[in-house]
C-alpha cells in the first residue's frame, strides 16, 4: 500500500514525506502559511532489531539539526521503543540522552519551545519512560513528556511532574488495558480529561513553572482548558494545544488565528501506512478518502 499511486493522497494528508527535509520542509510552511509549530517524529515504533534502532536514532538527530538550520522549534518526538528499549533500556537510555544533548546544544541562546518530547506506549513501560524524563529533567536537558488520560495513575504522575515544572502533553490514550489500569468509557475517559487539565492549568501549575501541553481534537475541551487558563491567569503562549497532521486542520487553524499556540504532531518516513490507517481508524468519517483513492487508481 505504502507504494502504490492509489494511497498517495493519504500520504500527503497524515504524513509530511519519506525524509527528514521533506518533514522539515512542512514544518517550514505550516509556521509561515498558518502560524502552526511543530513537533517532528520518524516513524516506527517498538523495534526489536538493531540496525533499525541505529536508523532511528540517526533520523532523529538528523531532524534536530534541520530544525534548527530552518530556525523552527526544536522539537523531536520520540518513542522510547523506537531507540532500543526493547532490546536494552540502558542503551535506550544512552540514545535519549544523546537526542537531548543535540537538542540542547542547537538551540543553546534561542527562545524557542524546544524539547525531546518522550511519546508515551503501552502502560508496561509508563514507569520506564518517566524515569527516563525525570533522568533527563535532572541532567537539565530539554525534555518533555506525554500522560495519557485514560489511566487511573496518571493524576498521580502530573501531581508529581508538576512539582518538577516539567513539560507535559496530555493525550487520550490509545492502548488497550483493562478497567484495573484505566478508564474504559469515553465519557469516564473525557471527564478525567478535564479533570487533569485543570491540574495543568491552576495556579498552583503556573507558579511551579510548569508547561502545559493538551493534545486533543476535541473542541469542548479546547473551550474548557481556555476558560480554565483564563481563571487561572495563564496568558496564551504559556501553554499550548496538539494536534495531528490532517486532522481538523480547519480547527488548528482557527485556534492560532484566535492567538493560541497550536503544534502539530508532523511524522515523517517511509513506513507511513500503518500510522495514516489509525487515523482513518479514529475517524472514520475520514475512509472515504481510502475508497476514493482506490476507486480512481
Amino acid at each position: 500500500m505504502q507504494g502504490s499511486r492509489a494511497t498517495s493522497a493519504i500520504a500527503t494528508r497524515y504524513v509530511a514525506g519519506e525524509t527528514a527535509e521533506q518533514g522539515v520542509g512542512r514544518a517550514s510552511e505550516l509556521l509561515r502559511d498558518k502560524g502552526l509549530r511543530s513537533s517532528l517524529f520518524y516513524l516506527g515504533e517498538y523495534v526489536d532489531k538493531p540496525g533499525l534502532v541505529e536508523q532511528n536514532l540517526a533520523a532523529k538527530i538528523e531532524v534536530a539539526g534541520l530544525l534548527e538550520r530552518a530556525g523552527l522549534d526544536v522539537h523531536v518526538s520520540v518513542d522510547p521503543t523506537q531507540i532500543g528499549f526493547m532490546l536494552d533500556p540502558g542503551w535506550a537510555r544512552r540514545n535519549a540522552f544523546a537526542i537531548a544533548e543535540v537538542i540542547a546544544g542547537a538551540t543553546a541562546g534561542r527562545a524557542a519551545v524546544h524539547a525531546l518530547m518522550l511519546d508515551m506506549e503501552d502502560s508496561s513501560v509508563v514507569d520506564a519512560t518517566i524515569g527516563l524524563h525525570d533522568a533527563l529533567d535532572d541532567a537539565r536537558l530539554p525534555v518533555a513528556v506525554t500522560l495519557q488520560a485514560y489511566l487511573h495513575r496518571t493524576e498521580a504522575d502530573l501531581r508529581l511532574l508538576i512539582k518538577r515544572g516539567s513539560r507535559v502533553r496530555l493525550v487520550k490514550g490509545a492502548f488497550a488495558a483493562g478497567a484495573d489500569v484505566a478508564f474504559v468509557g469515553l465519557s469516564e475517559i473525557k471527564t478525567n480529561s478535564r479533570r487533569l487539565i485543570d491540574l495543568m492549568l491552576s495556579r498552583e501549575a503556573r507558579d511551579a513553572g510548569f508547561y502545559p501541553i493538551v493534545a486533543t481534537h476535541d473542541e469542548r475541551l479546547h473551550a474548557h482548558a481556555i476558560e480554565r487558563a483564563q481563571k487561572c491567569g495563564w496568558q496564551p503562549g504559556e501553554y499550548e494545544f496538539e494536534m495531528l497532521l490532517g486532522v481538523r486542520g480547519d480547527l488548528a487553524a482557527r485556534l492560532a488565528a484566535g492567538g493560541q499556540r497550536i503544534r502539530l504532531y508532523v511524522p515523517f518516513g517511509r513506513d507511513w501506512w500503518p500510522h495514516a490507517v489509525r487515523r482513518i481508524g479514529e475517524n472514520p468519517a475520514n475512509a472515504w478518502l481510502l475508497a476514493r483513492s482506490l476507486a480512481d487508481f
